[in-house]
C-alpha cells in the first residue's frame, strides 16, 4: 500500500511514521535539497515537485493521498500541483485527505462548534482554507475521488510544545478572560487520519481535537509545573502588545466537538487532554523518535 504526502512537515511525518510501521510505503514531495534529505533520513522516497513525471508515476500507484500544505494567494498548492498528474496517471486513490483548520468556524465566544456549524472565517488565512476545502471537494466530485477534510486546532507534540517555548525563553502566559482553545497531539492526529483511511467517506469533514478545550495560559502553567520551574508571569491580553497576527489568534474563542470522528471512525484520542499529552512528551514510549 502506498501513501503519498504533499508536504512533509510535522503532521505528514507523523502519519508517515505510523503507516510505515503498518507496512505501507511512503512517498513525499520536496522543494529543496534539505527537504529531500529529511525524507530520505526517515527511510521514505522523495519526489521533487519540479519533476512532474516522477509525481505522476508515484500517484499512479497511490492508495492514500494527503495534502498538508496551507493555501496561499493562488489557492491550494497541492491542488495546483496534483490535479494534472492525477488525471494523466489515471489515478484513483482510495482516500484523499486535506488538512484544514478549525479557524474556518471563526469566533464563537467560547461556544461549541460541530462539523454542521456554519463557517465564519475571520482571517484571510482561514478564508483561504474554506476555499481550499470547497475546491478539493469539487475536484473529488469531478474526478470520482473520495475526498475527506480534517479541521484541526493547534497541533503539538515532541519538538513543538509548551516545553520548547519555556526552555527557549519564548513563552508568554497571556490571560484573556473566558477564552479557550482546542488542541491535538500530533500522534492523535495521525491516528485519526489512519482511521479515516480505513473508513473513507466522500465529502466528509471531521474535527480532530482532544476532549478538553482550555486556555493557553493554563496549559503553559501546567507544562512549567512538569518541568519543575516557575511559569512566566501572567500578562493581561490588553497589556501584551501583540502583533496583529497574534491578536487575530486571540480574537477567537471556541470549543470544538470531536463527537463525529469518534462516532464514524471509532477514533479516540490517546491523549484526551493536554495533561496526558504533555506528560507523554516528557516520557515518550519506547521506540518513539
Amino acid at each position: 500500500m502506498q501513501l503519498f504526502l504533499f508536504g512533509y512537515g510535522f503532521s505528514g511525518r507523523a502519519l508517515a511514521r505510523r503507516m510505515a510501521a503498518k507496512g505501507w510505503a511512503v512517498t513525499a514531495t520536496f522543494r529543496d535539497a534539505a527537504g529531500a534529505a529529511r525524507i530520505a533520513a526517515d527511510g521514505h522516497r522523495g519526489v521533487s515537485l519540479d519533476d512532474r513525471q516522477a509525481v505522476t508515476d508515484a500517484l499512479a500507484t497511490t492508495q492514500a493521498l494527503l495534502i498538508t500544505a496551507p493555501p496561499g494567494p493562488q489557492g491550494c498548492p497541492g491542488l495546483n500541483s496534483l490535479v494534472g498528474p492525477l488525471a494523466e496517471a489515471g489515478a484513483f486513490p482510495d482516500w484523499t485527505g486535506y488538512l484544514s483548520t478549525t479557524g474556518v468556524y471563526g469566533d464563537r465566544r467560547g461556544g461549541w462548534v460541530t462539523e454542521r456549524s456554519r463557517l465564519a472565517a475571520q482571517s484571510v488565512e482561514a478564508a483561504r482554507r474554506v476555499g481550499a476545502e470547497r475546491d478539493w471537494w469539487e475536484v473529488g466530485r469531478g474526478m470520482g475521488l473520495t475526498v475527506c477534510t480534517f479541521r484541526l486546532p493547534g497541533i503539538y507534540g515532541p519538538g513543538r510544545s509548551a516545553f520548547d517555548r519555556l526552555r527557549e525563553g519564548r513563552a508568554r502566559r497571556i490571560v484573556a478572560e473566558g477564552q479557550v482553545f482546542s488542541r491535538i497531539h500530533v500522534d492523535d492526529l495521525a491516528a485519526g487520519l489512519e482511521a479515516s483511511i480505513a473508513r473513507p467517506r466522500a465529502g466528509a469533514a471531521y474535527n480532530l481535537c482532544d476532549d478538553e478545550p482550555a486556555p493557553n495560559s493554563e496549559v503553559l502553567a501546567y507544562a512549567a509545573g512538569l518541568l519543575g520551574i516557575e511559569p512566566p508571569p501572567a500578562i493581561a491580553l490588553a497589556d501584551a502588545e501583540l502583533s496583529p497576527a497574534a491578536m487575530r489568534f486571540y480574537a477567537e474563542s471556541k470549543r470544538v466537538s470531536n463527537a463525529l470522528a469518534k462516532a464514524e471512525l471509532g477514533w479516540r484520542p490517546m491523549y484526551p487532554t493536554y495533561r496526558e499529552g504533555l506528560a507523554a512528551i516528557l516520557a515518550p514510549p519506547l521506540g518513539r523518535n
